[in-house]
């Protein structure tokens, strides 16, 4: 008996790469690739860009940047075993490994949502209260919201990562993905899991729907605002500081909502769609959040043709 527990405990976990096309996994990791080179390449750029330029020096772009810092350390956690499975075919994972990895995982995802809150409360008080902006919003107090946002995702993911710990698992060890989430992981569990399955539910709706909430209700608060401006230039500038946040909160929620939809409502649809559906919601935000931002910012776009030594028609991009 003592045998049997120590082998469903320690056997390692099989990771997953797109089920039925095996064949042809080293062609798929050529998009994958690239999707995570343009992904470093872009999020790691918008860091550089508001570190060493004085003009950035300001809390949306400081929020920006912890966005950007969160989008590399998604891509940075999954990219490693994603392409071990589609590259060497190499799918052992330990119990260790893939715990911390799904941790990090969803560590993240929450961190994203916060920080799209933290730029929605940027915005507002930009808009609502501009007098005072500089004042409420500082350095430190900037800080102070990156550690909390940090800290509480953290905190908020650890009961169910810890309890993975302490679960036999005695099914077949493989997991639907190329890397490790902890509603794939539970699935093998031998034991009650009753809490890791309630849990979540209320993080889900406690944060990311509250997030949300929160964000559409902030927005009606400077929509109000903006409305209220007497001049029609003054009204579209005021809006157009928001474009890029709006863009990106779209972005995260719809690729969230989509993921979410396949796996609840879609069980007759073939597996493969679940996980394309998976890389999707963990490439696309961080993919195009760079270059959103890229666009329709005129100081990332300045910094841009600085960095690269372009002639910058800086006059152009101002006056548009």
């Amino acid at each position: 008996m003592q045998s049997m527990w120590f082998n469903t405990t320690t056997s390692p976990f099989l990771l997953t790469g797109f089920p039925g096309m095996e064949k042809a996994h080293h062609l798929i990791s050529i998009p994958l690739l690239v999707a995570y080179i343009s992904i470093l390449l872009g999020n790691g750029t918008l860091l550089f860009l508001i570190r060493d330029d004085h003009n950035l020096h300001e809390p949306m772009y400081y929020f920006l940047a912890m966005l950007a810092a969160t989008d590399l350390g998604v891509t940075l956690t999954t990219m490693p075993t994603v392409l071990g499975v589609l590259w060497l075919n190499h799918r052992e994972i330990g119990h260790g490994a893939c715990f911390s990895q799904a941790y990090f995982i969803h560590t993240l995802s929450i961190v994203e949502s916060r920080v799209l809150l933290a730029m929605a409360y940027d915005r507002f008080i930009a808009i609502r209260n501009p007098l005072r902006y500089a004042f409420i919003l500082t350095d430190t107090q900037v800080i102070k919201i990156g550690v909390g946002v940090l800290a509480r995702a953290g905190l908020s993911i650890m009961p169910i990562i810890i309890r993975l710990h302490w679960l036999p698992y005695c099914r077949s060890h493989i997991l639907s993905h190329a890397f490790c989430l902890h509603q794939d992981v539970i699935k093998l569990a031998c034991a009650d899991i009753t809490f890791n399955h309630l849990y979540p539910v209320v993080v889900v709706f406690a944060i990311g729907l509250l997030d949300f909430l929160v964000i559409f209700f902030s927005y009606i608060l400077i929509l109000k605002t903006v409305m209220g401006i007497a001049s029609r230039d003054e009204r579209a500038k005021a809006l157009n500081t928001c474009v890029s946040h709006i863009c990106c909160i779209l972005v995260f929620y719809v690729s969230v909502a989509g993921l979410t939809f396949i796996h609840r409502f879609g069980k007759h649809v073939p597996h493969v769609v679940h996980v394309t559906m998976s890389y999707i919601c963990f490439l696309f935000p961080p993919f195009m959040n760079p270059v959103i931002y890229s666009i329709k910012t005129k100081q990332i776009q300045i910094g841009i043709f600085h960095l690269f030594s372009l002639p910058c028609p800086k006059a152009r991009l101002i006056a548009v």
